[in-house]
């Protein structure tokens, strides 16, 4: 996966499809977001660079509750191509 702002854009992107809100606040995480699951809201750490976010988001993703029948097309792929990933690395 490329470490651009069009792979962040297109990251993102999911869990706002599915409801989720992204924020980009400052704060202690020691992973670097936090999950607030009864709004629907995802905080993550604003200090990251480009590279952080999107591994921030590759780990966080597949812990939402998201219904791939809510996004786009391109979000489905990706979204089915980071939970078989995911898959792949605890097999």
């Amino acid at each position: 996966m490329k470490f651009t702002q069009s792979t962040l854009d297109k990251l993102e992107a999911i869990p706002e499809q599915a409801g989720y809100v992204l924020r980009y606040e400052r704060g202690t995480f020691q992973s670097g977001y936090c999950i607030l699951e009864q709004k629907k809201v995802v905080v993550l750490n604003k200090f990251l660079q480009i590279e952080g976010r999107i591994n921030t988001l590759v780990d966080l993703i597949p812990q939402l509750d998201i219904d791939p029948g809510h996004l786009s097309e391109e979000s489905a792929k990706l979204h089915a191509k980071i939970l078989a990933k995911l898959e792949m690395e605890e097999g």
